[in-house]
Order: C-alpha cells, then sequence, then structure tokens
C-alpha cells in the first residue's frame, strides 16, 4: 500500500469546521466526554483525542508532535489540546478520562508536581479549567481507553500505514509556555504590537506611533498570545525570529519534512499555523545552507 501524504494543518481550523457541523444539533449545556493519551517511544511522541459529542459522535484525532516529550508531558498535552478543541466548540459541560493516575491525580491536588514543565501544564489546565461551568476527569483503566491509546500510539510510530479516516496531525511547537525562554540577540518584534494591543503603549515617535496603529489591525490577542489575522488561514501564531528559524529547521530537516526547498518550506510553516516576518528569508537562508538540497536541486536544473 502507498504512503498517504500527510499535511500539517492548523488544528483550530479543523475544529471550528467540524464545530460549525455539529454545533447546531448540540446544546451548550449538554455534556460532552474527552478521552486522551499520550504516548512518548524512541520513534517519537504524540497523543490520541477523541471527543464525543452529545449526539453520542466520535471525532478522533492522532496529533504527531515535532519536539521531544517525555511520556507525562505527552498526557498532558493530550488533555490541554483536547480541552481546547472541546471549548472551540462552545461546549461547557465536560467530563474527560485519562489512563493515568499520576495526570488525574495531580490534577485533583492529591499528588504534588515537582517538574517545572509539568507545573506548566498544570497552571493551563486550570485556567482552562474556568472557561467551562463544569469540568470533571476520571481516572479509567488503559483497556477502557483503548480509543484513545491507539491513536496516540499511531501518531507516536513512524509505521508506513496510516487508517483511513483518520488525519495525522503535526504539532511543531508545544502550547504549554516554556520555563526557560532561549536568549534571543535581537529586539523581539511582536513586543511594540503586544504593548499596544494589550496596554494601549506607543512609542514616542508620532509617526513610528502612527505606522504601528496600522500595522496591529492586521493582529489580534488570545488569551495573552498574538496571532495573525489572514485571508487565506486560520489565525497564525506569531513567533520569534529564533522560534520561527526553529520551526523552519523542523520542517526543512527535522522529522516533518525531507530537505523541502524555500517556497514549500515557508507555505509548510504557515499551513501549521505560525507566522514571522521574515519567514520567507529565512526559509531562503535556510535553503542555501544546505548542502544535500544544492546537491539535489542542481541536477534537476
Amino acid at each position: 500500500m502507498p504512503r498517504t501524504t500527510i499535511k500539517a494543518q492548523a488544528l483550530a481550523d479543523y475544529v471550528s469546521e467540524m464545530a460549525k457541523m455539529i454545533i447546531k444539533d448540540a446544546s451548550q449545556d449538554q455534556r460532552w466526554l474527552l478521552h486522551v493519551d499520550g504516548s512518548s517511544t524512541t520513534q517519537g511522541s504524540g497523543v490520541g483525542i477523541v471527543i464525543t459529542t452529545p449526539q453520542d459522535e466520535d471525532l478522533k484525532f492522532a496529533i504527531k508532535f515535532g519536539f521531544k516529550a517525555s511520556n507525562n508531558e505527552a498526557e498532558y498535552e493530550a488533555l490541554v489540546i483536547g480541552m481546547r478543541m472541546v471549548h472551540e466548540t462552545g461546549a461547557r459541560h465536560l467530563l474527560a478520562y485519562s489512563d493515568s493516575q499520576l495526570v488525574v491525580k495531580q490534577i485533583e491536588g492529591t499528588y504534588e508536581a515537582k517538574e517545572e514543565s509539568i507545573i506548566q501544564h498544570l497552571q493551563q489546565i486550570a485556567e482552562l479549567k474556568t472557561k467551562f461551568h463544569h469540568f470533571q476527569i476520571i481516572q479509567i483503566p488503559r483497556e477502557e481507553n483503548a480509543k484513545a491509546d491507539s491513536l496516540s500510539n499511531l501518531a507516536s510510530s513512524l509505521e508506513d500505514y496510516w487508517t483511513r479516516h483518520i488525519t495525522i496531525h503535526y504539532l511543531l511547537q508545544t502550547r504549554t509556555p516554556l520555563a526557560i525562554q532561549p536568549i534571543t540577540t535581537r529586539e523581539d518584534w511582536r513586543i511594540p504590537i503586544i504593548k499596544w494591543l494589550e496596554e494601549g503603549l506607543l512609542p514616542e515617535n508620532r509617526w513610528e506611533a502612527a505606522r504601528l496603529k496600522t500595522r496591529a489591525t492586521r493582529f489580534i490577542m488570545q488569551e495573552h498570545i498574538l496571532y495573525k489575522k489572514f485571508y487565506t488561514h486560520p489565525l497564525l501564531r506569531c513567533l520569534s525570529i529564533e522560534e520561527g528559524t526553529h520551526i523552519l529547521q523542523e520542517i526543512h530537516r527535522g522529522c516533518c519534512g525531507a530537505h523541502a526547498g524555500t517556497r514549500i518550506l515557508a507555505n509548510k510553516a504557515l499551513r501549521a499555523g505560525y507566522f514571522w516576518p521574515t519567514m520567507k528569508q529565512d526559509a531562503i537562508r535556510l535553503v542555501s545552507k544546505c548542502e544535500r538540497f544544492q546537491k539535489h536541486s542542481s541536477l534537476i536544473r
């Protein structure tokens, strides 16, 4: 069987489109179910998510990570992503299931979390819980979580066969803020826009202030994260130059790509839901330094 081509997609856009089809028949007061599972192997890591609507319809997602994650971190990522997806539908009552005793007990406060990355995930889950009128998470045996378990194993593996009715998504960057941010050597282009949108602060120079106001109309803040509005794409998450360069490297020669060219490289980053102003120039610079691509591209000419 030939291998199916897997395209990176913006999850928020995908869920929103699915929500439009089912929300018309679903009351916000009805309970939604969420089964999640995370998997981390030597081949990679990923999560499986099964959302069950009030009409008993299953929405299945297998998401492969483009970043390293421990098994516990993958479990938390699955829950965070799943909660965001359900919230996107407008649901207000959510019952979540996980087969990880550690995750459930830490969320309940019975077990203490010591790792900084887990603490960050717990804080994000606590914030997401406030978006629901009622939220509960229950630990279940692994055999009762078979659907999500099989999806997470599928996402974390590198097998050449894929279930026909399941789309494999790629998540190139964790949605949880990192405890330690990389040291940057240049000014973050996002800061002036964020200061204006969140605090109403403008540069003292009138010309720069007017220019910033005009530019900022193309951006929006959601949960303290900057996004760019785009006519042909869903909201694009804005990255620093350093973060964007890392994303390009992951796509170009990491787990998600095979030494793609400049145009393909930049477009893949857009389709994955990311934006930064120098993405095309950075793609050109990265490809120009790739000996393997230059060797094969010269043969094509």
